[in-house]
């Protein structure tokens, strides 16, 4: 059965609410398709009310391309695509990614997009901030877009996932309610443009940050860093953000080659947590 899907834009950079689907459901062709169209269009989807399962999870992102690998951290028990996010009411560790990225952009092919599901939620904080990559280049200036062009950006998982990473030994004496595991194979390097179009709607957009961009390929230690700080300072504007505020049994997808991410903290003496699958990448970049 096809859905009719109310979908409303959240009114900010990018984001909206989709409505009048149940995702535990069989999913008719039709529907993907419109939930895909609008995924291309928006960026990122809120379905509020779903309280899902895991195979429901699991099932709902197998219709929009293969699972992704999800290296540096470990599944659920019983599940080989799942991942917590989780952080309990009494952890005092950093909060799991606050910064922005795009999920595993360090990979050769880096994933389509990513499925979070929300299970328990504190009562305030714990917001994911989201940030419009196709509208940060159509506003860029011109300045800025021409020691940009052509150029290709060199993607590691190192200052996280690495041995000196911030999840690295460092961090081993933190107690974490995630499973981060570090390795040396985060080191492992990948060259992607900065300015790439989107493999699906073809649309240019920048690709990528500070983070998971050690530095950009050809240019000199110092012009290379002063570039990479540019550019995060400049695509994380307010005015590219939409800022996600979450309930419970809430499922939220995004398109990690159109959007960064971060989350945010000020929930502290609350437990949150939410299961994450990735979408494997649908196209070469």
């Amino acid at each position: 059965m096809t859905a009719a899907l109310d979908i409303v834009p959240t009114g900010q950079a990018c984001g909206a609410t989709v409505r009048g689907v149940d995702l535990a459901a069989p999913l008719s062709a039709q529907t993907v398709a419109a939930i895909r169209a609008a995924w291309l269009e928006h960026h990122v989807l809120v379905f509020p009310d779903q309280p899902l399962s895991d195979d429901n999870l699991e099932a709902f992102t197998l219709h929009f391309g293969g699972f992704g690998d999800d290296p540096f951290i470990q599944p659920i028990d019983g599940r080989d695509h799942i991942i917590a996010v989780h952080r309990a009411a009494d952890e005092e560790a950093p909060v799991f990614a606050e910064a922005w990225h795009t999920d595993w952009s360090f990979q050769e092919k880096p994933p389509a997009g990513t499925c979070l599901l929300s299970k328990i939620i504190p009562p305030s904080g714990g917001d994911t901030l989201y940030a419009n990559q196709h509208a940060a280049l159509d506003a860029m200036p011109a300045d800025l877009r021409a020691r940009l062009k052509n150029r290709m950006a060199i993607h590691s998982a190192g200052s996280a996932y690495g041995p000196d990473g911030v999840y690295g030994t460092a961090d081993a004496h933190n107690e974490r309610a995630m499973r981060i595991i570090y390795s040396p194979d985060a080191d492992k390097t990948h060259l992607h443009p900065v300015i790439r179009n989107h493999p699906e709607s073809g649309r240019p957009g920048l690709f990528g940050c500070a983070g998971y961009i050690k530095a950009i390929d050809g240019l000199e230690v110092e012009e290379s860093w002063n570039l990479v700080v540019d550019l995060l300072a400049w695509q994380t504007r307010e005015e590219f953000q939409y800022r996600h505020r979450w309930e419970q049994d809430m499922l939220v997808m995004w398109d990690n080659r159109s959007v960064l991410h971060m989350a945010t903290s000020g929930y502290d003496g609350h437990e949150r947590l939410l299961h994450r699958t990735t979408i494997a990448a649908r196209d070469a970049a």
